[in-house]
């Protein structure tokens, strides 16, 4: 199968599960009104359900997370829609998925399940034919450090060549996330400064003011180092530090991304700091003297001509007082004093909840004086509205056969090699307030650059 091909069926396992109610229902039904989803689509699921109660489950995902039910396309939806009920350790459950395959010479499985269950339903999909000719999604995460990321690789390609393996991370898929790599290369005035000679440092927040919510168990084995640092924020890292890549071949962008990861050192564990919000250890699932950190801060290096001695500081946590995403890049300070008096020159660019790019500047004080005061100019303020989602759009991508917003295994190793000195460290946690910005211990990693800048007033 070349990557030409269109995949003619999309099968979905854990057809009942959390991430299809909130996720994967919204995106197909997208799909649909879009006119991007015309192939037969199979929920695989023990449940004890028919296909009537699917549907109905469907029905309420909408509701709830899909912006309403599209009558014209959930109609479409369930004449499309097909549903085994079975053990995933049964091979007949596979059979039975096969014979509603029919014809379909090219499908689509998409492992929407616990990665343990991963090895089990590759082996059974190989076993009962439904394997040939198909390609894999997988969500992350991939492994829970380098061992087990290999380990998980090595299980899929005893199926699926590495073409037909899709490692979907929705933050990809994200609008406002491509929006960084459009900014960076599609204007000419920020090649010239977009490096060490003007930039100060690089920071990253990823804030939510939320907490764990009901997730404890989850939370328990990830923490917020494997959560989101190792995958959304590197990803984040990647595309603001890459080269500009070429154009000629759609694996330039995952090469350049790679290329990105090779060069950041290892983390130091002295440049790190992990924080837990109180109350945690009283959330459901969660183990007696837990030490997950809920709360993760650190400086990266990358060791390039365009980036050496600048520094990419990283901070995600729970509890937050805010729930955004948001990119600083710090200009240097200019020479003349008398009318800069701060460091009032930065991007940003904010991913999320809404899309925001601005440039910070200082212009004229009003009065005699020759003197700047700080001030904001936006470039862009685009509120959340209909932009395709990112599973909408990963998943179309992937029936397409087109990897470029998809993680490749050598990315996966890559970011592993990164955050693995950070990862199950003995060290106590330090606690923080809920609604804070996390440990005290964070801010002084900042200092020398003008602190975190996310957490700050307009200067």
């Amino acid at each position: 199968m070349t990557d030409t091909i269109r995949s003619d069926a999309f099968v979905f396992f854990g057809a009942t599960g959390d991430l299809a109610y909130k996720k994967i229902f919204p995106a197909l039904q997208g799909m649909i009104r879009r006119g991007h989803l015309d192939v037969p689509i199979i929920g695989v699921a023990k449940q004890g359900w028919g296909i009537e109660q699917l549907r109905d489950r469907i029905r309420a995902s909408l509701t709830e997370h899909g912006g309403g039910v599209d009558e014209r396309a959930f109609t479409k939806l369930s004449e499309r829609l097909a549903y085994v009920d079975g053990d995933y350790n049964d091979l007949e459950t596979f059979r039975q998925l096969s014979r509603k395959l029919g014809d379909a010479k090219h499908p689509v499985h998409y492992l929407a399940i616990p990665p343990s269950l991963f090895p089990v339903v590759v082996q059974n999909l190989a076993a009962s034919g439904s394997a040939k000719g198909a390609r894999v999604i997988i969500e992350k995460p991939f492994g829970r450090d380098l061992a087990s990321a290999r380990q998980l690789n090595r299980t899929l390609h005893e199926v699926f060549d590495e073409s037909a393996i899709f490692r979907i991370d929705h933050y990809l898929g994200k609008e406002a996330v491509q929006n960084l790599v459009v900014f960076r290369f599609a204007n000419t005035f920020l090649e010239p400064v977009w490096n060490r000679n003007y930039i100060e440092s690089i920071q990253i927040t990823m804030a939510e003011s939320f907490g764990v919510q009901g997730r404890g168990s989850f939370y328990e084995e990830a923490g917020a180092i494997r959560d989101v640092v190792q995958n959304h924020l590197l990803s984040v890292v990647g595309f603001l530090a890459m080269e500009p890549p070429a154009t000629t071949y759609n694996e330039s962008i995952r090469d350049e991304l790679v290329k990105v990861f090779r060069q950041i050192a290892p983390l130091d564990v002295n440049n790190i700091v992990r924080g837990q919000f109180d109350g945690y250890q009283r959330e459901p699932g969660v183990k007696p003297g837990s030490n997950v950190e809920t709360f993760a801060a650190m400086r990266l290096d990358i060791d390039s001509w365009r980036w050496a001695d600048v520094p990419f500081f990283i901070r995600a946590g729970k509890c937050m007082p805010v729930t955004e995403t948001e990119v600083m890049v710090d200009f240097k300070r200019p020479p003349i004093t008398k009318l800069a008096r701060g460091t009032d020159n930065y991007v940003r660019l904010r991913l999320t909840p809404d899309l925001k790019i601005a440039l910070g500047a200082r212009v004229k004080r009003p009065g005699d004086e020759m003197v700047g005061e700080p001030t904001e100019l936006s470039l862009l303020e685009q509120p959340k509205g209909d932009e395709v989602g990112a599973y909408e759009r990963l998943l179309g991508e992937a029936i397409d056969g087109d990897p470029a917003l998809f993680s490749r295994q050598d990315a996966v190793e890559a970011a592993w090699k990164v955050v693995e000195p950070a990862l199950d460290l003995e060290k106590a946690v330090e606690p923080y307030s809920r609604g804070s910005w996390g440990p005290a211990a964070c801010d002084l990693m900042t200092r020398d650059v003008g602190g975190w800048l996310s957490s700050q007033p307009l200067r």
